[in-house]
């Protein structure tokens, strides 16, 4: 990177931030989207939404000081043709709005200045606006050039990279002029075999990547955007094929370890069967025998088991935790919140102490002489089943002999800590079973390749009996009388959630808004007692407030969306979700499932401002039409693809750069193949691909 022009150690740093650390990197950092500078577009012809090169001379530029400062320039074009009768008319002109300018600034645009700018046209108070343009001073055009025809203008399209504070896009297009050079020169290699790219019509790496980042003209820009051109595709199917090659190996190595065997005795499997309260349902059947058949193997089970909100996953995993136990082994269930793990913890308790067995619980509230106590049991085997959140990974946390490690909601822990988990049972080389569970549902085929490396159970269906939760679209304008339901669900002794959203990504921005709200809500319902949560709270403070909601001591708990996952209250039969078209549609339905956990019908209130797109009207309608979380996930995929819809940002969660595991489903079969003929006749090309495109991730096991 040093050997690049204008890339001194800032720019190393800048760039570092995005894991950019050589040309190849550079290289591999795609457009995000493109741009049409290739013509100007004169000022008569603008329309409100479009994106567009315009070029003009300063009429005027001026400060303005009202509700916010701000530096005005007006723009207008002298280029127009005389009227008839020789009337030259007003000039076509467009108003340049900048927030944040400099004194320089102010000098530089003067009037009679021409300028050449890019931006967005938007419709302000008193004519047509670009907001923070991009712009650079012109020379005067050429006698007889029209507007539209002048010299200077792009040959191509003009590509946007993703970037961080202090790399601006002329930045980004230096340096990927560079890299591109250097393409010619040195070109990246190729790690896909002649014959896996043979009869799949896709270019080659070199001219995949040059045509990306400098699209010609006559290029479909739709194809550009959506990703599906032929030159985004090769990179895609690479990327797919190494994700690919990484699981298959992580399989095989899991395959080299062992485990210990957990007999099948069942005695307790079926004491337990005998006391519950509710018959399993055809699902859970099968996911329980698919489970016990793994235990029973010395081979290390690594089991995706995914179900719906309310499927009945945890009733599994006890059955999972108890062929453990008769084992004479121990079994541990890390949750991600310390309100969630207090519920397996009561509801195993509920479930096993009529079979002797005492389940231990172990969170950072424990303190002192109880935590020494609860430590000691682990280590001296006393505790068969310890339900715990991160606190079960500390150092000073030993198991006599952990068997079976179950990790809830698994897209909520980094994969340290799942490995650490893992570790906690590591002896003699062996490794405990793992089963993961995940309440985000996942069409079959999708789980297949997305989780290759794990064997795949699935609850689809809920348990019967259940009462199912009314949903309802109500505008924003109604609002006096979605807080009178409030008041009289509270009055009727049930509680309520009141879910906040921003579309703002800042931490800040949705606490001070549902701190608002909680203050509007507690004048405007006098005697209900209302909590607040939200992710800029400590989490003691959180899991403190939700902990009273649990127990019945707040009748409305207003929250960000971090109420999500954790929250089992059945006496909560009301969710208000404001907003509700700035979520995906599985992030609806995880919030709505937060009610309709106990005997009493369940409303759900999505609380939307009008006007809606004809898309948000479309996912409103699904989300009050079924309540199959299956049916919501496929559609959430191919509306938003796989990175939103399962969760990518997370701390070692899978994620993809250029494929979209929805979108290049075509592309997964071949990927399948191409990665069985690498391991096996091409395993040279193993480490290089999957460096490429998963880093380090690949050695963690990330994937």
């Amino acid at each position: 990177m040093a050997d690049l022009q204008r890339v001194g150690p800032r720019v190393q740093e800048r760039l570092a931030r995005l894991g950019i650390h050589s040309v190849q990197d550079l290289l591999f950092h795609l457009p995000v989207r493109y741009q049409d500078r290739t013509r100007v577009v004169p000022l008569a012809e603008l329309q409100v939404g479009t994106e567009v090169q315009v070029e003009g001379e300063v009429r005027e530029a001026q400060v303005s000081q009202g509700r916010r400062r701000s530096l005005k320039v007006w723009l207008r074009d002298r280029s127009r043709q005389p009227l008839i009768g020789g009337d030259q008319g007003a000039a076509p002109e467009v108003l340049l709005r900048f927030f944040h300018f400099s004194s320089q600034q102010l000098a530089t645009l003067r009037p009679g200045v021409r300028l050449r700018c890019y931006g967005e046209v938007r419709q302000g108070p008193n004519g047509l606006e670009l907001v923070h343009p991009e712009y650079r001073q012109e020379v005067e055009a050429s006698a007889g050039c029209a507007a539209g025809e002048r010299s200077g203008v792009s040959p191509r399209l003009t590509p946007v990279y993703p970037s961080t504070a202090g790399l601006q896009q002329s930045t980004w297009r230096g340096l990927t002029d560079q890299a591109l050079d250097y393409l010619e020169r040195l070109a990246p290699a190729e790690y896909l075999p002649a014959a896996v790219i043979d009869g799949l019509h896709l270019p080659d790496l070199c001219s995949a990547l040059v045509y990306l980042h400098r699209p010609p003209l006559e290029v479909s820009l739709a194809d550009l955007t959506e990703r599906r051109h032929p030159a985004f595709r090769r990179l895609a199917f690479e990327e797919l094929v190494a994700h690919q090659v990484s699981l298959r190996r992580l399989r095989l190595t899991h395959a080299r370890l062992r485990a210990p065997a957990l007999d099948q005795h069942g005695v307790f499997a079926q004491r337990l069967r005998e006391t519950l309260p509710f018959v399993l349902t055809p699902d859970q059947e099968q996911a329980a025998a698919e489970i016990a058949a793994d235990l029973a193997r010395p081979l290390p089970m690594q089991r995706l088991l995914q179900g719906d909100v309310g499927s009945g996953k945890t009733v599994v995993a006890a059955l999972a935790a108890l062929q453990a136990i008769e084992s004479g082994r121990q079994a541990a269930l890390m949750a991600p919140t310390e309100l969630l793990s207090e519920q397996h913890w009561r509801g195993l308790t509920n479930w096993l102490k009529p079979l002797g067995v005492a389940p231990a619980w172990l969170t950072g509230r424990h303190k002192g002489r109880e935590r020494s106590g609860i430590l000691a049991a682990i280590a001296a085997g006393r505790a068969p089943l310890v339900v715990g959140t991160h606190a079960l990974i500390q150092e000073e946390v030993r198991f006599a002999d952990l068997g079976l490690a179950i990790i809830d909601e698994q897209h909520r822990f980094g994969v340290h800590q799942r490995l650490r988990l893992r570790e906690k049972g590591a002896t003699g080389g062996g490794v405990p079973h793992q089963l993961i569970m995940t309440a985000t549902p996942i069409p079959r085929s999708l789980a297949m390749t997305l989780y290759a490396d794990l064997d795949l159970s699935v609850i689809a269906k809920p348990p019967p009996g259940r009462t199912p939760i009314v949903t309802v679209a109500v505008p924003d304008e109604r609002r006096a009388v979605v807080i009178d339901r409030v008041h009289d669900a509270c009055a009727a002794g049930r509680q309520a959630y009141w879910v906040c959203t921003l579309i703002e990504e800042s931490e800040d921005l949705q606490a001070q808004a549902a701190e608002a709200t909680a203050r509007q809500l507690g004048e405007a319902l006098p005697g209900v007692r209302v909590g607040l949560v939200h992710g800029r709270l400590r989490a003691p403070e959180r899991e403190s407030v939700m902990t009273a909601f649990a127990a019945g001591t707040l009748d409305l708990l207003v929250a960000t969306t971090v109420i999500e996952v954790g929250v089992d209250v059945p006496n909560a039969s009301l969710m208000i979700i404001e907003n509700p078209e700035r979520l995906g549609l599985s992030q609806l339905h995880q919030l709505r499932g937060r009610v309709g956990r106990g005997a009493v019908e369940s409303h759900c209130v999505l609380l939307y401002r009008a006007p809606l797109s004809a898309q948000a009207r479309d996912r409103l309608a699904l989300i009050r039409s079924t309540l199959d979380g299956f049916r919501i996930a496929e559609e959430d995929l191919r509306m938003r693809g796989a990175g939103e819809v399962l969760g990518t940002r997370q701390t070692g969660a899978l994620a993809f750069r250029v494929a979209d595991p929805v979108r290049d489903q075509s592309l997964i079969p071949a990927a399948q193949r191409a990665a069985d003929l690498i391991l096996t006749s091409h395993p040279e090309l193993v480490d290089p691909l999957i460096q490429r495109w998963l880093g380090q991730r690949d050695a963690l096991g990330v994937v």
